[in-house]
């Protein structure tokens, strides 16, 4: 079993952000694969079962906001007798331009207070992110990721969410390392809109 873990902040207030393109994409993976999100009040996340790339999959959604994200995952993760190894978390980046993807496995948070969340209660860096890139405002990070994506911009979002759930099938049932290889490069069709 893998367990996918989209992060973003919880309410329609943050909703079509930079900062909630991961809940977007597993938004996107349950709808594909028929499943419903549930409430989980004890993990402080909505989840959702299912078979992606014919794997069994938990879908996750903390309802924590984004820099508690760990206080939801680590829990999930312990109580399904799972490991780093198993988890796959989707998330923004502001350090890629919009519409690139990106895989990695291991290493530091990069500056992303989510993944530095879910280091600290995993205790370990050792897990899979495929993240998204939304562009940088060196002026205000803040605004910028919780601000809405303006039309031309959410075209690119849109490609690259759809693109970030198949990235997602191909880690599923690849590897880290081959979907690399199959991602890392990719862009959009519309080009890149290369400020976010």
């Amino acid at each position: 079993m893998k367990i996918l873990v989209g992060l973003g902040n919880p309410g329609a207030s943050y909703a079509n952000t930079p900062h909630s393109v991961g809940f977007e994409t597993v938004d996107a993976i349950a709808a594909a694969i028929g499943a419903t999100w549930e409430e989980k009040r004890a993990f402080k996340c909505l989840l959702a079962r299912g078979t992606f790339a014919a794997v069994p999959v938990l879908l996750v959604k903390p309802q924590t906001f984004m820099n508690l994200s760990g206080e939801s995952v680590a829990p999930v993760v312990k109580y399904h007798n799972a490991t780093a190894a198993d988890l796959l978390v989707v998330q923004d980046d502001i350090d890629l331009p919009l519409g690139r993807l990106r895989i990695r496995t291991g290493g530091s948070c990069g500056g992303h207070n989510g993944i530095r969340n879910i280091i600290e209660r995993l205790g370990t860096p050792a897990f899979t992110r495929l993240k998204l890139g939304v562009g940088k405002d060196r002026g205000n990070v803040i605004g910028h990721v919780l601000g809405k994506f303006d039309p031309a911009s959410r075209a690119v979002m849109d490609e690259e969410v759809a693109a970030a759930a198949k990235a997602a099938a191909d880690i599923v049932r690849l590897g880290a390392d081959k979907a690399m290889n199959a991602w890392n490069g990719w862009q959009p069709a519309a080009g890149s809109a290369a400020k976010a």
